[in-house]
């Protein structure tokens, strides 16, 4: 699969919905389609991310400010050092959260949503495909419990991912898909899975 340029497909939504194993099926599904295909992963593992990561498993260790100043700078480096350079390439991307998820999570601890939007988009390359995971908290909650032993991260409380999910359910674009993330996870997958490769076959070269 050659394509003309380069791509980049974000999976977004709260915690719980189950966006990381999408992501992955995903790319396991575009590389054996041949694909030039790389995954990518926000907060990412650079110092900022990786102090994003310690941070978050103790409660209001950070202002609101400070924890968008950390996204931002991790971003920052994960474009330059990521994204811009995969897409240079004509790679596929796949995207585990983005600038999105700021706009959301920081927007729920009541910076403005627009602000941070406005901020992100000055620096951050384009995506051109975004799926938003849409699930109730609670549920999504219940889920992150089967697989764990107790919640690590103040993120995951269910008053704070209401907001949240608001904020994700309000993000519109000709490039935005909503997605429920309620029912079976195949019927996910088929739904991203159609939309990705019918734009993937709009840009493969002669």
């Amino acid at each position: 699969m050659k394509l003309k340029k380069g791509v980049l497909i974000v999976l977004d939504g709260i915690d719980g919905t189950g966006k990381t194993s999408q992501a992955k099926r995903l790319l396991e599904t575009l590389l054996k389609k041949g694909a030039d295909a790389v995954y990518f992963l926000e907060p990412s593992n650079s110092h900022w991310g990786k102090t994003i990561k310690a941070k978050a498993v103790i409660a209001d260790s950070l202002t609101p400010e400070e924890e968008l100043d950390l996204f931002q700078k991790d971003r920052k480096e994960n474009v330059e050092k990521n994204l811009t350079p995969a897409l240079q390439k004509k790679q596929v991307i796949v995207l585990d959260r983005y600038y999105f998820s700021t706009i959301a999570y920081q927007g729920a601890r009541g910076i403005d949503p627009e602000m941070i939007r406005l901020q992100n988009e000055s620096f951050a390359v384009k995506p051109d495909l975004v799926f938003i995971l849409d699930i109730d908290p609670q549920k999504g909650l219940n889920r992150i419990a089967i697989n764990r032993e107790k919640m690590d991260s103040h993120f995951e409380r269910e008053d704070y991912l209401v907001s949240v999910r608001e904020i994700f359910r309000g993000l519109e674009g000709e490039n935005i898909h909503h997605i429920d993330a309620s029912r079976p996870e195949e019927d996910i997958y088929k739904d991203i899975e159609k939309i990705v490769f019918d734009y993937l076959r709009s840009l493969e070269s002669d």
